[in-house]
């Protein structure tokens, strides 16, 4: 597996911890948790992309 991948996973872990941290102090709802997860997914994959070509 490609080094690269298992950084971006774990630092998906660490965005996911800190944004529930985050939610219960803004009171994010799960709509709006959901909508930021997949906002840096998107991000994340992009990135990655860029790494690969």
């Amino acid at each position: 597996m490609d080094g690269g991948l298992i950084l971006l996973a774990f630092l998906a872990l660490l965005f996911a911890w800190g944004l529930n941290r985050v939610r219960r102090a803004i009171r994010l709802g799960p709509v709006g948790y959901g909508g930021v997860m997949i906002v840096f997914i998107i991000v994340m994959l992009l990135l990655w992309g860029q790494t690969k070509t």
